[in-house]
């Protein structure tokens, strides 16, 4: 069976999908699946994780539209962006005139690539670099992950990324992120997190086996390397998403729990009010 932890219904945004997506949809995933015009980095330079660049990609535009709601008028802020593994399916569904897309990354190969093989075609699709310490990714940089800021306006986004980025995020950076998260989105944005939120109720199938990493609420996999495979208590991380100031609509449970799931991790969907409560 499929879990799914609802928290909190939420009114849908002007702009959400009240119907699910047809076959046209489906199409243009085997598309982005199939089609061998479609930028791809040389195998050497994926340093995302593992899997196949395009398959996950097309799955996540899948979660993105079916579960985020994405629009293809949205503006989209990509926090991670990697290497472009879901900024490439983007281009295929954002509206080239009315969408944006703005991606952010500590690793400068992935942005370089992005930069000169994404941008020049869909020049709607930006890439920078912010040089953000992390032991594993960036361990020469120069911000602090608790002191991260980014460079946009108050609510310059609709749709906000964060892939694979809070499982490599300490609980104290991470609770920046997400107050960072809510001052970019517009009212009715969503946020659309990934993460291995850890309830305390082990299925005993579990892919990765978490300890609690010193008094918590964060937890490791890798004892060696923490931020490897970083876990959240599940209550921090819905009490802090709320305390951003955001709506916790809905946490999804992640296959990497033994569980039958459409997706690896844990997927929260987190919306921006429409107005002050």
């Amino acid at each position: 069976m499929t879990a799914t932890l609802a928290l909190r219904p939420t009114e849908p945004g002007p702009g959400a999908i009240l119907n699910p997506p047809g076959k046209e949809f489906d199409w243009l995933l085997d598309h982005i699946r199939t089609n061998r015009f479609l930028p791809h980095p040389p195998a050497e330079n994926i340093f995302v994780g593992d899997g196949d660049y395009r398959e996950i990609g097309a799955e996540f535009l899948g979660h993105y539209v079916r579960i985020g709601r994405l629009q293809p008028t949205e503006r989209v802020f990509d926090i991670g962006c990697g290497i472009g593994r879901m900024a490439v399916p983007l281009t295929q569904y954002l509206d080239p005139s009315k969408a944006s897309y703005d991606g952010v990354d500590p690793v400068m190969d992935g942005i370089l690539w992005c930069a000169q093989t994404i941008t020049p075609v869909y020049p709607r699709f930006r890439f920078q670099r912010l040089d953000i310490a992390h032991p594993l990714y960036n361990p020469q940089g120069s911000l602090p992950g608790t002191e991260v800021a980014f460079g946009f306006a108050n609510q310059s986004f609709d749709f906000i990324t964060m892939v694979s980025v809070a499982t490599h995020l300490p609980p104290e950076e991470l609770t920046v992120y997400l107050k960072e998260a809510c001052r970019l989105l517009a009212p009715g944005g969503r946020l659309f997190l990934t993460a291995f939120a850890i309830d305390g109720q082990p299925t005993g199938q579990e892919r990765l086996k978490f300890k609690r990493w010193r008094e918590g609420p964060g937890w490791y996999a890798i004892e060696e390397a923490p931020l490897a495979a970083a876990g959240i208590e599940e209550e921090f991380l819905i009490a802090q998403t709320q305390a951003a100031g955001l709506l916790v609509e809905s946490l999804g449970r992640g296959h990497w729990r033994g569980i039958n799931a459409p997706h690896y991790q844990d997927v929260l969907i987190a919306t921006k009010p429409e107005r002050s409560r």
